[in-house]
């Protein structure tokens, strides 16, 4: 497949993301709307997660399997679990760094982060899961595998709409001193969209111009750690709540909307 027509299958995918991003203009949700919000995005979050962390694992794996097969040697294997352990650090403690600088550029919620700033993160770490997807439209349109990357273009389509609504969740709980919400401006809005959605676009790119394993690897695991952050930063919001039956519910629904959207891909065989 050509690069003009594999791009247009990674914008296609990573555009759907918007369809979440009005709900952060919500104008008075309830607590209890907020609190389930915030528990569907820690849903889809976990499921990310295991998402991201499977798939940067699979050369490792593969690498020991042809150890064991006498087949290679272990420099594979620990070639990419070097990455793999890298990665995920990196993605994990840069946010904690980010939110130490961005905490002494602006004023802290009740919530420790501004509820923007933490939208900005889950933004961050959707955005490098996305690169990781693009990678994968991308590398399937330049083998010639034409189906599969349609399929996984279908899916990351799906799955992506979900993720915009994991991003604008946070900002349900912007309001200022007399309890008023905070609508977000539509330009703040696409800027989110754009950072969530955007590095699908890019990941195509890239992965239609080489493929590496490697790369991918380096990607997942920056984006599982970026997202283990925010789950736990959401985690923390939850709690404040002192609703545990919301956020079981919350999180069961998240996970249940990234397994179903992930069926689809596997259901076509790809």
């Amino acid at each position: 497949m050509s690069l003009s027509k594999t791009l247009v299958l990674g914008l296609i995918a990573g555009a759907t993301i918007l369809l979440g991003m009005p709900l952060g203009r919500l104008r008075s949700p309830a607590l209890a709307t907020r609190s389930l919000l915030n528990a569907i995005a820690v849903g889809v979050l976990l499921f990310l997660f295991w998402d991201v962390l499977s798939g940067a694992w699979e050369p490792i794996d593969a690498a020991l399997v042809d150890v064991h097969a006498g087949k290679g040697g272990v420099g594979s294997a620990i070639g990419y679990g070097v990455l793999f352990a890298g990665g995920l650090a990196v993605g994990l403690l840069a946010l904690v760094g980010y939110e130490r600088w961005m905490g002494r550029k602006a004023q802290s919620t009740e919530h420790g982060l501004h509820p923007m700033q933490l939208a900005t993160l889950i933004a961050v770490g959707i955005g490098l899961h996305n690169f990781a997807e693009g990678l994968a439209i991308g590398q399937a349109a330049a083998t010639g595998e034409i189906a599969m990357a349609t399929l996984l273009v279908v899916g990351f389509a799906l799955h992506n709409a979900t993720e915009g609504f994991g991003i604008t969740a946070p900002l349900a709980a912007d309001v200022d001193e007399t309890g008023r919400r905070r609508l977000p401006t539509w330009g703040r809005l696409l800027l989110l969209a754009l950072i969530g959605g955007g590095p699908t676009f890019v990941g195509t790119w890239v992965g239609h111009s080489f493929t590496s394993a490697a790369v991918s690897v380096i990607f997942l695991t920056l984006a599982a750690g970026s997202i283990l952050y925010v789950v736990i930063q959401l985690i923390g919001v939850a709690a404040r709540t002192r609703r545990t039956d919301l956020l079981a519910y919350g999180v069961l629904i998240g996970l249940a909307a990234g397994f179903l959207t992930d069926a689809i891909v596997s259901a076509g065989g790809a």
